[in-house]
């Protein structure tokens, strides 16, 4: 009995350290597609259009993103798959709209203290992020679709109120020129 066990205990042993070798490798020794692959590739495939198809009856439809131009009319739908953030173009975004507001008056000017206004620097830098959401339209992913969205309004409305603010201020100073006279 006790020799029996020995050889059943040996052979489970023989078993444990042999190991067995599986070829994994895409293709035949012919260079042809092994037929496992194939299968795998179709199973991926199946399950990759069974999410599509479950994201898409799930995904509610997006908002349309109304466009500043000139067809208002129109509206944008990101696409399903949108780009990724890019800090990089935030920051240049960013850049664009702080020097924008510096010269709508938000900043004063370090030497002076007095805010520096210039439309002229204001109206060429708005140009700037407008020609830049229109050339990257389609191609921004929703958040930096937004953050320019915003500060192009934000921007527009500050340029709008600086400049009525200046023909006020004009208006009122040929008014008391005229008064002294």
């Amino acid at each position: 009995m006790y020799s029996e066990l020995k050889d059943s205990h040996l052979a489970e042993n023989k078993q444990e350290d042999s190991f067995r070798v599986i070829d994994r490798r895409p293709f035949t020794a012919e260079g042809e597609l092994r037929q496992e692959v194939v299968e795998q590739e179709e199973r991926e495939a199946a399950r990759e259009a069974a999410v599509e198809a479950a994201v898409k009856k799930a995904a509610p439809v997006p908002a349309p993103v109304a466009s500043d131009s000139e067809d208002a009319d129109e509206a944008i739908v990101p696409p399903a798959d949108a780009p990724r953030r890019v800090p990089a173009f935030e920051n240049l975004v960013r850049m664009l709209g702080s020097n924008a507001a510096m010269v709508l008056g938000a900043y004063a000017d370090p030497r002076t203290g007095q805010p520096m206004i210039d439309p002229d620097a204001a109206r060429e830098l708005i140009d700037m992020l407008d020609a830049l959401r229109e050339k990257t339209l389609g191609n921004l992913s929703p958040e930096e679709d937004a953050l320019l969205l915003d500060l192009l309004g934000k921007l527009k409305m500050t340029y709008l109120e600086v400049n009525q603010a200046i023909a006020a201020q004009a208006q009122a100073q040929s008014q008391a020129k005229a008064k002294t006279r």
